[in-house]
């Protein structure tokens, strides 16, 4: 079977609603799922968090971080925790985890290592438009952390199946000429994913410009600041069919005004942040 054979055979699983998760994906999904409950206050979600460890490990992590707490540390509980995150960025986490399960998942090296250099790129480009669209779009930044988070899930999904379709993991070269509207079989199984992981149609649309859109500068939508993360992102994603020079070369010949500085002044200025709350994601 080669790659666009086991694609399809996904593709025909998705379009059924056969998507295929470990146990313990489910079972984040089940928290997920309760947070979008209007009647789900602090203490139910605290005790919801409580349940999966890694979960409550990440949300304290990143009440902790810089990004968060500009003090750093001093959050030893979940409670305290979502308090200061809120359920915008407890999605986030819950999403982010549910990322490190599929990893967990796989007993092959070579596929989990694929995985953890997708998740290096994904916790960045999430830290990254977190940072845009504070300081420079001025979108929603807990939205904008949750569409970088859930951004190559994708990926993820296919990269959790290559065991059972090892063809999977052939790689295709870059096209001379991208079609930008072309619906194909990695973004119609991606929007399955994303459906299924409950990620709202907003994020969901996001995700789909950074699929199909243009570059726009200054960015302005939510879309276009994923856009600009993902491009700008110092962590390539493994499944990105460009070399890391010409990756580098593109990014490094995006700047322009913002307000009375520049979008390089500003990413230099925040390094720091941008790197603990990458780190939070990541540990």
């Amino acid at each position: 079977m080669n790659k666009s054979e086991a694609l399809k055979s996904i593709v025909a699983q998705a379009s059924k609603g056969d998507l295929v998760f470990p146990t313990n994906v489910n079972a984040s999904l089940k928290i997920q799922q309760a947070l979008d409950d209007p009647d789900c206050g602090i203490e139910t979600a605290a005790k919801l968090v409580m349940t999966e460890p890694l979960m409550s490990a990440r949300v304290v992590a990143i009440a902790n971080s810089v990004a968060y707490n500009r003090f750093g540390g001093g959050v030893t509980n979940i409670r305290t925790a979502i308090t200061i995150l809120g359920f915008n960025t407890l999605r986030s986490v819950t999403a982010a985890v549910v990322m490190r399960q599929l990893s967990a998942a796989v007993s092959d090296t070579a596929i989990r290592s694929k995985m953890e250099a997708l998740w290096r790129h994904s916790a960045y480009v999430a830290a990254l438009a977190h940072l845009i669209a504070r300081k420079v779009s001025k979108v929603d930044a807990e939205t904008a952390l949750f569409a970088g988070i859930v951004h190559e899930v994708g990926g993820f999904y296919l990269l959790s199946r290559a065991q059972e379709f090892p063809a999977l993991l052939e790689v295709d070269p870059a096209p001379a000429t991208p079609d930008t509207l072309a619906e194909t079989d990695e973004t119609f199984i991606g929007r399955a994913v994303l459906n299924k992981l409950l990620v709202p149609k907003r994020v969901v649309s996001a995700v789909e410009a950074l699929w199909y859109g243009m570059r726009v500068m200054p960015p302005e939508t939510l879309g276009d600041t994923l856009l600009l993360a993902n491009e700008l992102a110092a962590v390539p994603s493994p499944l990105d069919p460009r070399s890391p020079e010409s990756i580098r070369q593109s990014a490094s010949e995006i700047d322009f005004a913002v307000g009375e500085g520049t979008l390089l002044s500003i990413l230099s200025e925040s390094a720091e942040e941008v790197d603990a709350l990458t780190a939070s994601l990541i540990s």
